[in-house]
């Protein structure tokens, strides 16, 4: 009785535990600005996870697709991705060598993950915005993926208390009063990552939410440096007869003024 007992708080923790963090798919550049000088290769790791604890990080099968735009010109880098293991569960990662100056819009359209606790599936299209030597490009650019984020702000760039503004996108048009959620990338949760980890009051500071207004249009002032995760849930086709949240996914990178 008592092992029962200890098994059902168990999972009775573990529960709550999993729903006050979002998931979130990550798209995790080692360098957002290069400037003269830096190195010019780049590392991308790919994960599904809770930005703010990664006490949970779920497996990724084989992205469907990844790629890079840069003036215009896309790259298609979904054969260069390798599997590694995060946190036990399997994610994807590779590296991108920049060339000429401007924006280097990266995004992800990752297979659909099944959610086994809702009886749904997830698909999170996700993007961001590496940037070289200062020269805008691509930034603002709109690639026609199911669900995606438009920025109306430039995502890169950004000081401690920016407001980050973005229009939410279906099928290519505005989605009003859609929920957005927002989370902060832990360092103290995510090897590789520089400062010293959070702790928040209480679960509901573990993600902000936000919703668009009538013209699909959401903003978010930045309270910390480090990574920021936005990610828009809508309602996508039914997959098996089974629901399908589908998510419009940016990240951003603001740092302190000294």
């Amino acid at each position: 009785m008592f092992k029962k007992s200890v098994l059902f708080l168990i999972i009775f923790v573990l529960a709550i535990t999993l729903s006050v963090s979002a998931h979130f798919q990550l798209v995790l550049p080692t360098d957002e600005t290069i400037s003269k000088g830096e190195e010019e290769e780049i590392g991308l790791q790919l994960i599904f996870t809770h930005p703010m604890e990664a006490s949970h990080t779920m497996k990724m099968d084989k992205p469907q697709k990844f790629a890079v735009i840069n003036k215009g010109r896309e790259t298609d880098l979904t054969s260069e991705l390798v599997s590694f293991e995060y946190f036990g569960s399997q994610s994807w990662k590779t590296t991108y060598q920049t060339k000429a100056p401007g924006d280097y819009l990266f995004y992800l359209e990752p297979a659909p993950y099944y959610e086994s606790g809702e009886d749904a599936y997830i698909t999170q299209y996700t993007k961001v915005v590496v940037n070289k030597m200062g020269m805008p490009s691509d930034w603002d650019r709109e690639i026609g993926q199911k669900a995606e984020i438009v920025p109306l702000a430039r995502p890169y760039g950004l000081w401690t208390g920016n407001n980050f503004r973005a229009i939410v996108k279906k099928d290519g048009e505005a989605v009003p009063y859609a929920e957005v959620e927002v989370e902060y990338l832990n360092a103290g949760s995510f090897s590789g990552l520089n400062g010293a980890g959070i702790k928040v009051p209480a679960d509901s500071f573990y993600t902000q939410v936000v919703k668009t207004d009538k013209n699909g249009v959401f903003s978010y002032s930045i309270p910390k440096s480090g990574w920021w995760g936005f990610a828009a849930l809508l309602e996508g086709e039914k997959i098996e007869g089974k629901d399908h949240e589908i998510g419009a996914v940016m990240w951003v990178k603001a740092y302190d003024m000294n």
